[in-house]
Protein backbone atom coordinates (compact mmCIF):
# COMPACT_ATOMS: atom_id res chain seq x y z
CA UNK A 1 0.00 0.00 0.00
CA UNK A 2 1.50 3.33 -1.09
CA UNK A 3 1.69 6.02 1.58
CA UNK A 4 0.82 9.67 1.20
CA UNK A 5 4.45 10.86 1.22
CA UNK A 6 5.43 8.52 -1.61
CA UNK A 7 2.44 9.60 -3.66
CA UNK A 8 3.14 13.27 -3.10
CA UNK A 9 6.79 12.95 -4.14
CA UNK A 10 5.74 11.19 -7.36
CA UNK A 11 3.00 13.61 -8.28
CA UNK A 12 4.97 16.82 -7.80
CA UNK A 13 7.62 15.68 -10.27
CA UNK A 14 5.05 15.82 -13.08
CA UNK A 15 5.06 19.42 -14.24
CA UNK A 16 1.48 20.66 -14.36
CA UNK A 17 1.83 24.45 -14.46
CA UNK A 18 -1.35 25.86 -16.01
CA UNK A 19 -1.25 28.58 -18.66
CA UNK A 20 -3.89 31.28 -18.95
CA UNK A 21 -2.99 32.07 -22.56
CA UNK A 22 -3.93 28.56 -23.70
CA UNK A 23 -7.70 28.29 -24.13
CA UNK A 24 -7.79 24.48 -24.36
CA UNK A 25 -8.69 22.37 -21.34
CA UNK A 26 -6.51 21.31 -19.72
CA UNK A 27 -4.35 24.28 -20.64
CA UNK A 28 -1.09 22.29 -20.49
CA UNK A 29 -0.28 18.67 -21.46
CA UNK A 30 1.30 17.78 -18.10
CA UNK A 31 -2.11 18.04 -16.46
CA UNK A 32 -3.48 15.40 -18.81
CA UNK A 33 -0.48 13.20 -18.00
CA UNK A 34 -1.22 13.44 -14.27
CA UNK A 35 -4.95 12.93 -14.86
CA UNK A 36 -4.36 9.67 -16.74
CA UNK A 37 -1.99 8.49 -14.01
CA UNK A 38 -4.50 9.23 -11.25
CA UNK A 39 -7.34 7.51 -13.08
CA UNK A 40 -5.20 4.41 -13.62
CA UNK A 41 -4.15 4.33 -9.96
CA UNK A 42 -7.79 4.64 -8.89
CA UNK A 43 -8.80 1.78 -11.18
CA UNK A 44 -5.90 -0.35 -9.97
CA UNK A 45 -6.97 0.09 -6.35
CA UNK A 46 -10.56 -0.85 -7.15
CA UNK A 47 -12.45 2.33 -8.15
CA UNK A 48 -14.40 0.76 -11.00
CA UNK A 49 -15.80 3.97 -12.49
CA UNK A 50 -12.53 5.97 -12.41
CA UNK A 51 -12.25 7.99 -15.61
CA UNK A 52 -10.77 11.04 -17.31
CA UNK A 53 -13.27 13.03 -19.35
CA UNK A 54 -12.56 14.87 -22.59
CA UNK A 55 -11.61 18.03 -20.68
CA UNK A 56 -9.05 16.37 -18.41
CA UNK A 57 -11.18 16.11 -15.26
CA UNK A 58 -10.76 12.93 -13.20
CA UNK A 59 -13.83 11.39 -11.56
CA UNK A 60 -14.44 8.28 -9.52
CA UNK A 61 -16.58 6.96 -6.68
CA UNK A 62 -16.56 4.36 -3.93
CA UNK A 63 -19.95 2.79 -3.11
CA UNK A 64 -21.41 3.15 0.36
CA UNK A 65 -20.53 0.47 2.90
CA UNK A 66 -22.71 -0.68 5.79
CA UNK A 67 -26.27 0.00 6.86
CA UNK A 68 -27.82 3.40 7.40
CA UNK A 69 -28.65 6.41 5.29
CA UNK A 70 -25.48 8.48 4.88
CA UNK A 71 -24.86 11.43 2.56
CA UNK A 72 -22.74 11.11 -0.57
CA UNK A 73 -19.66 13.21 0.21
CA UNK A 74 -17.30 14.63 -2.38
CA UNK A 75 -13.58 15.35 -2.08
CA UNK A 76 -11.90 17.55 -4.68
CA UNK A 77 -8.35 18.76 -5.35
CA UNK A 78 -6.75 20.45 -8.35
CA UNK A 79 -3.92 19.05 -10.43
CA UNK A 80 -2.37 22.21 -11.80
CA UNK A 81 0.25 24.36 -10.11
CA UNK A 82 0.87 28.10 -10.13
CA UNK A 83 2.93 29.69 -12.88
CA UNK A 84 4.40 32.16 -10.38
CA UNK A 85 7.70 30.28 -10.69
CA UNK A 86 7.85 28.07 -13.75
CA UNK A 87 9.86 24.88 -14.00
CA UNK A 88 9.86 21.22 -13.07
CA UNK A 89 9.72 20.43 -9.36
CA UNK A 90 12.66 18.62 -7.75
CA UNK A 91 11.45 17.96 -4.21
CA UNK A 92 13.95 17.68 -1.37
CA UNK A 93 13.33 15.82 1.88
CA UNK A 94 14.58 17.06 5.27
CA UNK A 95 14.25 14.00 7.55
CA UNK A 96 14.27 15.95 10.83
CA UNK A 97 14.03 19.74 10.62
CA UNK A 98 16.23 21.47 13.21
CA UNK A 99 14.23 24.69 13.38
CA UNK A 100 16.95 26.77 11.73
CA UNK A 101 16.93 28.64 8.40
CA UNK A 102 16.69 26.24 5.46
CA UNK A 103 19.13 26.84 2.62
CA UNK A 104 17.94 25.29 -0.63
CA UNK A 105 20.16 23.97 -3.43
CA UNK A 106 20.28 27.22 -5.37
CA UNK A 107 20.94 29.41 -2.33
CA UNK A 108 17.35 30.47 -1.61
CA UNK A 109 16.86 30.62 2.17
CA UNK A 110 13.59 29.80 3.95
CA UNK A 111 13.64 31.93 7.09
CA UNK A 112 11.69 34.58 8.97
CA UNK A 113 8.30 32.84 9.00
CA UNK A 114 6.43 32.66 12.31
CA UNK A 115 5.36 29.06 11.78
CA UNK A 116 8.86 27.62 11.27
CA UNK A 117 9.72 26.99 14.97
CA UNK A 118 6.57 24.87 15.35
CA UNK A 119 7.83 22.50 12.63
CA UNK A 120 11.07 21.60 14.42
CA UNK A 121 11.59 17.85 14.64
CA UNK A 122 9.25 17.08 11.72
CA UNK A 123 10.08 15.60 8.34
CA UNK A 124 9.69 18.33 5.70
CA UNK A 125 9.46 18.33 1.94
CA UNK A 126 10.83 21.49 0.32
CA UNK A 127 11.75 22.66 -3.16
CA UNK A 128 15.21 22.71 -4.71
CA UNK A 129 14.71 26.46 -4.98
CA UNK A 130 14.12 26.35 -8.73
CA UNK A 131 10.32 26.19 -8.77
CA UNK A 132 7.22 25.93 -6.64
CA UNK A 133 6.89 22.64 -4.75
CA UNK A 134 3.33 21.95 -5.85
CA UNK A 135 1.81 21.19 -2.45
CA UNK A 136 -0.87 23.55 -3.77
CA UNK A 137 -2.55 21.30 -4.56
CA UNK A 138 -0.81 17.98 -5.02
CA UNK A 139 -0.84 17.63 -1.26
CA UNK A 140 -4.63 17.49 -1.52
CA UNK A 141 -4.40 15.09 -4.46
CA UNK A 142 -2.08 12.72 -2.57
CA UNK A 143 -4.24 12.84 0.56
CA UNK A 144 -7.44 11.99 -1.31
CA UNK A 145 -5.76 9.20 -3.27
CA UNK A 146 -4.34 7.68 -0.08
CA UNK A 147 -7.73 7.95 1.60
CA UNK A 148 -9.39 6.13 -1.32
CA UNK A 149 -7.00 3.22 -0.93
CA UNK A 150 -7.69 3.12 2.79
CA UNK A 151 -11.48 3.19 2.34
CA UNK A 152 -11.31 0.33 -0.17
CA UNK A 153 -9.58 -1.97 2.31
CA UNK A 154 -11.62 -4.86 3.68
CA UNK A 155 -11.38 -3.50 7.22
CA UNK A 156 -12.45 0.05 6.30
CA UNK A 157 -15.17 1.57 8.51
CA UNK A 158 -18.73 1.98 7.25
CA UNK A 159 -19.33 5.08 5.17
CA UNK A 160 -21.64 6.67 2.63
CA UNK A 161 -20.85 7.01 -1.07
CA UNK A 162 -17.49 8.71 -1.61
CA UNK A 163 -17.12 10.86 -4.71
CA UNK A 164 -13.67 12.10 -5.76
CA UNK A 165 -12.59 14.52 -8.48
CA UNK A 166 -9.37 16.14 -9.60
CA UNK A 167 -9.67 19.30 -11.66
CA UNK A 168 -7.40 21.08 -14.14
CA UNK A 169 -6.65 24.79 -14.40
CA UNK A 170 -7.79 25.95 -10.95
CA UNK A 171 -4.85 28.34 -10.70
CA UNK A 172 -6.06 30.28 -13.73
CA UNK A 173 -9.66 30.43 -12.48
CA UNK A 174 -11.09 27.79 -14.83
CA UNK A 175 -11.12 24.71 -12.60
CA UNK A 176 -14.91 24.58 -12.25
CA UNK A 177 -15.78 25.72 -15.78
CA UNK A 178 -16.49 22.23 -17.11
CA UNK A 179 -17.07 20.34 -13.86
CA UNK A 180 -19.88 17.80 -14.16
CA UNK A 181 -21.81 18.43 -10.92
CA UNK A 182 -24.71 16.02 -11.67
CA UNK A 183 -22.33 13.30 -12.83
CA UNK A 184 -20.12 13.78 -9.78
CA UNK A 185 -23.00 12.55 -7.64
CA UNK A 186 -22.21 14.17 -4.28
CA UNK A 187 -24.70 15.84 -1.94
CA UNK A 188 -21.96 18.24 -0.83
CA UNK A 189 -18.18 18.31 -1.07
CA UNK A 190 -14.96 19.69 0.30
CA UNK A 191 -12.01 21.02 -1.65
CA UNK A 192 -8.75 19.95 0.00
CA UNK A 193 -6.78 23.00 -1.04
CA UNK A 194 -5.90 25.04 2.03
CA UNK A 195 -2.78 25.69 4.06
CA UNK A 196 -1.76 24.61 7.56
CA UNK A 197 -3.61 21.68 9.11
CA UNK A 198 -6.81 22.83 10.81
CA UNK A 199 -7.84 25.50 8.34
CA UNK A 200 -11.56 25.40 7.52
CA UNK A 201 -12.61 28.05 5.07
CA UNK A 202 -15.98 29.00 3.67
CA UNK A 203 -15.44 32.69 2.95
CA UNK A 204 -13.37 33.68 -0.03
CA UNK A 205 -12.80 36.67 -2.22
CA UNK A 206 -15.10 37.85 -4.94
CA UNK A 207 -12.71 37.85 -7.86
CA UNK A 208 -12.21 39.35 -11.29
CA UNK A 209 -9.40 39.57 -13.79
CA UNK A 210 -8.49 42.84 -15.46
CA UNK A 211 -6.54 43.19 -18.69
CA UNK A 212 -5.36 46.70 -19.58
CA UNK A 213 -4.27 47.26 -23.19
CA UNK A 214 -2.51 50.46 -24.20
CA UNK A 215 -2.07 51.47 -27.85
CA UNK A 216 0.67 53.95 -28.59
CA UNK A 217 2.27 55.65 -31.57
CA UNK A 218 5.89 54.84 -32.36
CA UNK A 219 7.95 57.64 -33.91
CA UNK A 220 11.73 57.90 -34.22
CA UNK A 221 12.82 59.53 -30.96
CA UNK A 222 14.72 62.17 -32.93
CA UNK A 223 11.50 63.57 -34.32
CA UNK A 224 9.04 62.41 -31.65
CA UNK A 225 7.99 65.77 -30.18
CA UNK A 226 4.19 66.06 -30.10
CA UNK A 227 3.98 62.87 -32.16
CA UNK A 228 5.09 59.89 -30.06
CA UNK A 229 2.63 58.25 -27.72
CA UNK A 230 4.66 55.81 -25.62
CA UNK A 231 2.37 52.93 -24.66
CA UNK A 232 4.80 51.56 -22.07
CA UNK A 233 4.92 54.89 -20.23
CA UNK A 234 1.14 55.30 -20.37
CA UNK A 235 0.82 51.83 -18.87
CA UNK A 236 3.10 52.96 -16.05
CA UNK A 237 0.81 55.96 -15.52
CA UNK A 238 -2.14 53.61 -15.23
CA UNK A 239 -0.36 51.53 -12.59
CA UNK A 240 0.65 54.66 -10.70
CA UNK A 241 -2.93 55.88 -10.43
CA UNK A 242 -4.05 52.82 -8.46
CA UNK A 243 -3.78 53.22 -4.66
CA UNK A 244 -0.46 51.64 -3.58
CA UNK A 245 -1.82 50.82 -0.11
CA UNK A 246 -4.34 48.48 -1.76
CA UNK A 247 -1.79 45.99 -3.04
CA UNK A 248 -1.49 42.45 -1.63
CA UNK A 249 1.72 43.27 0.22
CA UNK A 250 -0.10 45.94 2.25
CA UNK A 251 -3.36 44.12 2.98
CA UNK A 252 -4.62 41.30 5.20
CA UNK A 253 -7.80 39.70 6.57
CA UNK A 254 -10.87 41.05 4.82
CA UNK A 255 -8.98 43.81 2.96
CA UNK A 256 -9.18 43.59 -0.81
CA UNK A 257 -6.57 44.57 -3.38
CA UNK A 258 -5.46 45.27 -6.94
CA UNK A 259 -2.63 42.91 -7.88
CA UNK A 260 -0.43 43.41 -10.94
CA UNK A 261 0.42 39.87 -12.11
CA UNK A 262 2.20 40.65 -15.36
CA UNK A 263 3.25 43.39 -17.75
CA UNK A 264 4.89 43.68 -21.14
CA UNK A 265 5.15 46.24 -23.87
CA UNK A 266 7.01 48.86 -25.89
CA UNK A 267 6.26 52.22 -27.45
CA UNK A 268 3.47 50.98 -29.68
CA UNK A 269 1.67 48.44 -27.50
CA UNK A 270 1.68 47.60 -23.80
CA UNK A 271 -0.36 45.32 -21.56
CA UNK A 272 -0.97 45.07 -17.83
CA UNK A 273 -2.68 42.10 -16.21
CA UNK A 274 -4.34 42.48 -12.82
CA UNK A 275 -6.47 40.44 -10.50
CA UNK A 276 -9.06 42.32 -8.44
CA UNK A 277 -10.15 40.86 -5.10
CA UNK A 278 -12.56 41.76 -2.31
CA UNK A 279 -14.64 39.75 0.16
CA UNK A 280 -17.45 42.26 -0.25
CA UNK A 281 -19.19 42.06 -3.64
CA UNK A 282 -20.09 45.77 -3.69
CA UNK A 283 -16.48 46.77 -3.03
CA UNK A 284 -15.31 44.56 -5.90
CA UNK A 285 -17.70 46.44 -8.17
CA UNK A 286 -16.14 49.69 -6.93
CA UNK A 287 -12.71 48.36 -7.88
CA UNK A 288 -13.97 47.65 -11.38
CA UNK A 289 -15.30 51.19 -11.60
CA UNK A 290 -11.92 52.52 -10.46
CA UNK A 291 -9.95 50.83 -13.24
CA UNK A 292 -12.52 51.95 -15.81
CA UNK A 293 -12.33 55.53 -14.49
CA UNK A 294 -8.53 55.53 -14.80
CA UNK A 295 -8.82 54.30 -18.37
CA UNK A 296 -11.30 57.10 -19.11
CA UNK A 297 -8.96 59.67 -17.58
CA UNK A 298 -6.02 58.51 -19.70
CA UNK A 299 -8.13 58.38 -22.84
CA UNK A 300 -9.09 61.98 -22.21
CA UNK A 301 -5.40 62.81 -21.90
CA UNK A 302 -4.03 60.79 -24.85
CA UNK A 303 -7.00 60.20 -27.14
CA UNK A 304 -10.00 57.88 -27.15
CA UNK A 305 -9.08 54.23 -27.63
CA UNK A 306 -5.61 54.59 -26.19
CA UNK A 307 -6.48 52.50 -23.11
CA UNK A 308 -8.97 49.67 -23.06
CA UNK A 309 -9.93 47.53 -20.06
CA UNK A 310 -11.27 44.00 -20.26
CA UNK A 311 -12.86 42.69 -17.05
CA UNK A 312 -13.86 39.07 -16.41
CA UNK A 313 -15.50 37.74 -13.27
CA UNK A 314 -13.69 34.68 -11.89
CA UNK A 315 -15.62 33.53 -8.81
CA UNK A 316 -17.82 34.77 -5.97
CA UNK A 317 -17.62 34.53 -2.21
CA UNK A 318 -19.03 31.10 -1.36
CA UNK A 319 -20.12 32.18 2.14
CA UNK A 320 -23.60 33.05 0.88
CA UNK A 321 -24.16 29.41 -0.15
CA UNK A 322 -22.17 27.41 2.40
CA UNK A 323 -23.59 29.13 5.49
CA UNK A 324 -26.99 27.78 4.43
CA UNK A 325 -25.58 24.32 5.24
CA UNK A 326 -24.04 24.61 8.72
CA UNK A 327 -24.03 20.83 9.14
CA UNK A 328 -21.27 20.60 6.51
CA UNK A 329 -19.03 22.88 8.55
CA UNK A 330 -19.85 21.08 11.80
CA UNK A 331 -18.89 17.76 10.23
CA UNK A 332 -15.48 19.13 9.29
CA UNK A 333 -14.92 20.77 12.68
CA UNK A 334 -15.74 17.52 14.47
CA UNK A 335 -13.36 15.59 12.20
CA UNK A 336 -10.48 17.91 13.05
CA UNK A 337 -11.21 17.70 16.76
CA UNK A 338 -11.43 13.88 16.70
CA UNK A 339 -7.88 13.89 15.36
CA UNK A 340 -6.48 16.29 17.93
CA UNK A 341 -6.53 19.35 15.67
CA UNK A 342 -8.12 22.66 16.65
CA UNK A 343 -10.12 23.87 13.64
CA UNK A 344 -9.44 27.44 12.59
CA UNK A 345 -12.19 29.13 10.60
CA UNK A 346 -10.80 31.98 8.56
CA UNK A 347 -11.48 33.83 5.31
CA UNK A 348 -9.51 32.66 2.31
CA UNK A 349 -7.37 35.38 0.82
CA UNK A 350 -7.76 33.63 -2.49
CA UNK A 351 -10.20 31.21 -4.03
CA UNK A 352 -10.82 27.55 -4.72
CA UNK A 353 -12.87 25.51 -7.13
CA UNK A 354 -15.35 25.24 -4.27
CA UNK A 355 -16.32 28.89 -4.63
CA UNK A 356 -17.61 28.30 -8.15
CA UNK A 357 -19.00 24.85 -7.38
CA UNK A 358 -21.04 26.20 -4.47
CA UNK A 359 -22.92 28.43 -6.91
CA UNK A 360 -23.32 25.47 -9.30
CA UNK A 361 -25.36 23.56 -6.73
CA UNK A 362 -22.58 21.76 -4.83
CA UNK A 363 -21.95 23.38 -1.41
CA UNK A 364 -18.20 23.09 -1.03
CA UNK A 365 -16.10 24.63 1.79
CA UNK A 366 -12.32 24.32 1.75
CA UNK A 367 -10.08 22.22 4.01
CA UNK A 368 -6.41 22.46 4.79
CA UNK A 369 -3.97 20.40 2.72
CA UNK A 370 -1.03 21.03 5.05
CA UNK A 371 1.37 23.16 3.01
CA UNK A 372 2.94 26.56 3.57
CA UNK A 373 4.20 29.40 1.35
CA UNK A 374 2.39 28.32 -1.81
CA UNK A 375 3.12 29.97 -5.18
CA UNK A 376 6.81 30.46 -4.47
CA UNK A 377 10.24 28.85 -4.23
CA UNK A 378 9.92 28.69 -0.44
CA UNK A 379 6.90 26.40 -0.49
CA UNK A 380 7.07 23.43 1.89
CA UNK A 381 4.91 20.75 3.48
CA UNK A 382 5.50 18.71 6.65
CA UNK A 383 5.01 14.97 6.11
CA UNK A 384 3.03 14.65 9.39
CA UNK A 385 0.57 17.19 7.99
CA UNK A 386 -0.02 15.03 4.91
CA UNK A 387 -0.63 12.03 7.14
CA UNK A 388 -2.88 13.92 9.54
CA UNK A 389 -5.12 15.18 6.76
CA UNK A 390 -5.74 11.63 5.54
CA UNK A 391 -7.02 10.81 9.04
CA UNK A 392 -9.18 13.95 9.10
CA UNK A 393 -10.73 13.12 5.73
CA UNK A 394 -11.56 9.62 6.92
CA UNK A 395 -13.30 11.07 9.98
CA UNK A 396 -15.37 13.33 7.74
CA UNK A 397 -16.61 10.35 5.75
CA UNK A 398 -17.67 7.98 8.53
Amino acid sequence: MSNVKERFLRYVQIETTSCEENLCCPSTPGQRTLAELLAKELKDMGVADARVDEHGYVYGSIPAKGAGDRPAIGLIAHMDTSDAVKGATRPQVIPCYDGKPITLENGVVIDGFDFLPSLAGQELIVTSGDSVLGADDKAGVAEIMTLCERMLASDAPDHGKICVAFTPDEEIGRGADLFDVPGFGADFAYTVDGGAVGELEYECFNAASCKVTVKGVSIHPGSAKNQMKNAALIAMEFAGLLPPWERPEHTEGYEGFYHLTGMNGHEELAELNYILRDHNADRLEERKKTVLAIASLLNGRYGEGTVTVTLRDSYRNMKEIVEQHPEILERAKKAFELNGVTPVTMPIRGGTDGARLSYMGLPCPNLSAGGYNCHGRKELVPVPSLEKMVDVLESILI
